[in-house]
């Protein structure tokens, strides 16, 4: 597994904390929440990915591809 996958979800999870604790200060609760609610998102397709590789890999070393 590579180590800058980590790096990526870290690096948005931090940005998006930034983000949404920004927006909370500033009274856009609604706005902090939909950019916690794409953060989310955004890992979610990064580890998703990742996962389909996974699956591919095991198809293809077990012959079923």
């Amino acid at each position: 597994m590579d180590i800058s996958l980590l790096f990526k979800i870290a690096g948005v999870g931090f940005i998006v904390m930034v983000m949404a604790t920004m927006l909370k200060q500033a009274g856009k609760d609604e706005q902090g929440q939909m950019v916690s609610l794409v953060g989310v998102l955004l890992v979610l397709v990064m580890v998703v990915t990742l996962l389909g590789n996974l699956i591919n890999l095991a198809r293809f070393t077990f012959g079923m591809g």
